[in-house]
C-alpha cells in the first residue's frame, strides 16, 4: 500500500504542475439536436439533425463528489493518454471521483463489456464510454440506461440510441481533412495524380470507418487523380502497425506518394519508410494528433496531422456529465462535435496544443478521488 500511495501522490503532483488552475476557455462545438436519423453515427447526426454552432463553457465545480466510470479501449498510445489527462484534470477541478477502466485494445471488446457490467453493478452516478465497436457496445449501453445510469460517449462512435449525449468530432472529417492536405500538397508540387495508401486502424472501430469514408470522399472530389493503392486494417499498436507498414511498402513502396495513418499507425510507419530508403518519396500524414506525432512533424518525419482535440473532447464530456448530474442541463445535444484542427510544419510554431495533447510531464492515472487527495492514507 505505501507504494500505491506514493504513486498517487507523485501523479497528483505532476498533474498539479501541468494543469492550469483556471480550467479552459469555452470550446467551439457543433451542437446537434433532434430530429435526426435513428441508429446513426455522429456524422449521420451532422447530416440530418438540427446543428447549432456554439461553444461549450467550463462547468462550475460539483456540489458533491459524483462517481463517474470511464471505459477506454486502452491506454497504449498518446491519444488516450491525452484523453486521460483531460478527464483527470477536470475531475480534480470539479471535485468529482473518476475511475478509468481501459480494455487491452480494439480486439478486446469482451473486456470492455465486462467493465460496463462492473460499472453498472458498482452503481456509478454516470458512465462515459469510448466504444470499441460501432455496434457491439449498443446493448450494454442500453442495459446501463435501464438501470438508471446516464451514459455518455467520448471520441469513438457507436450507432446506439440509448446514449444521453455523444462528444466526439466528425470522424469523416478526419479523413477529409487529412486527404485534402495531401491533395493540396500534391498540387503545390505540380503533381497531376498521386498514389496513396491507408493504415486507418482496427476495422470495426467507428473512427476508422469515418477516416476511410472521409478519405475516399475527398479523393473522389479531388481536382487531381487520387489512386488508393491499398487499405490495411489492424489494431493500433506499434508492433502490429510496423508490420503492416512493412507489408505495404514491400508491395507498393516504389509507386507510393503518400501514406495516411491513425495515431498509432502513422508513427509506426516512420521507421519502415526510412528503412526502405523511401523517406524522400513517401510522405506520411496522420489522421489525428498526439504529442508523439507533433514532435515527428517538428522533426520532419510526418508532414501533417488532422486534430480532433482529444483533451478538449475529454474535458467537455466530463463537464457535460457533471452538468447533467447537477441538474444544470437536462436537455443536452444528441451530439457535440469538437471542431477539427490541422497541424503541419507551416503552423507548428503558432499552433495551440493545449486542447489536443497532454503535457509532456503528465503520467496517466486510472483513478482520482478528491477525498483521497485531501486525506492521503
Amino acid at each position: 500500500m505505501p507504494g500505491k500511495v506514493l504513486q498517487f501522490i507523485t501523479c497528483a503532483l505532476l498533474l498539479n504542475a501541468a494543469s492550469p488552475a483556471s480550467g479552459f476557455e469555452p470550446i467551439p462545438v457543433s451542437a446537434i439536436y433532434p430530429p435526426l436519423k435513428s441508429h446513426g453515427t455522429a456524422d449521420d447526426a451532422l447530416a440530418t439533425g438540427h446543428v447549432i454552432n456554439e461553444s461549450y463553457p467550463m462547468a462550475a465545480p460539483a456540489s458533491k463528489p459524483w462517481r463517474i466510470a470511464f471505459l477506454f479501449p486502452h491506454l497504449k498510445d498518446p491519444y488516450w493518454v491525452g484523453c486521460d489527462y483531460g478527464v483527470i484534470s477536470e475531475a480534480r477541478r470539479l471535485g468529482i471521483a473518476v475511475d478509468i477502466m481501459p480494455a487491452d485494445g480494439y480486439d478486446d471488446l469482451m473486456n470492455q463489456l465486462r467493465s460496463m457490467d462492473e460499472a453498472i453493478a458498482a452503481k456509478y452516478d454516470a458512465i462515459v464510454i469510448s466504444p470499441i465497436s460501432q455496434t457491439g457496445n449498443n446493448a450494454s449501453i442500453a442495459r446501463a440506461r435501464a438501470h438508471g445510469i446516464p451514459v455518455f460517449e467520448l471520441a469513438n462512435d457507436s450507432t446506439g440510441d440509448a446514449l444521453n449525449s455523444k462528444v466526439t468530432s466528425s470522424l469523416k472529417g478526419m479523413g477529409i481533412t487529412a486527404m485534402q492536405w495531401v491533395i493540396q500538397d500534391a498540387q503545390r508540387r505540380g503533381m497531376k495524380s498521386v498514389n496513396v495508401a491507408l493504415l486507418p486502424g482496427p476495422s470495426d472501430a467507428g473512427w476508422v470507418k469515418g477516416e476511410v469514408e472521409g478519405s475516399l470522399e475527398a479523393a473522389h472530389r479531388a481536382p487531381i487523380k487520387v489512386n488508393i493503392l491499398s487499405i490495411l486494417y489492424g489494431d493500433s499498436d506499434l508492433v502490429g502497425q510496423s508490420r503492416l507498414a512493412e507489408q505495404l511498402l514491400g508491395k507498393h513502396g516504389r509507386d507510393l506518394d503518400y501514406l495516411l495513418g491513425c495515431t498509432g499507425c502513422a508513427p509506426a510507419a516512420v521507421l519502415p519508410v526510412r528503412m526502405a530508403g523511401l523517406e524522400n518519396k513517401v510522405r506520411i500524414v496522420a489522421y489525428d494528433l498526439t504529442r508523439e506525432i507533433a514532435e515527428l512533424i517538428r522533426k520532419g518525419y510526418i508532414e501533417a496531422a488532422a486534430d480532433t482535440k482529444g483533451v478538449s473532447q475529454a474535458r467537455i464530456v466530463t463537464d457535460a456529465a457533471v452538468d447533467y448530474l447537477e441538474g444544470r442541463n437536462r436537455k443536452l445535444p444528441h451530439t457535440m462535435l469538437v471542431r477539427l484542427g490541422l497541424l503541419d510544419r507551416n503552423n507548428y510554431a503558432t499552433y495551440d496544443l493545449g486542447g489536443s495533447i497532454a503535457p509532456a510531464r503528465f503520467e496517466p492515472m486510472l483513478s482520482y478521488d478528491p477525498h483521497r487527495e485531501s486525506h492521503p492514507q
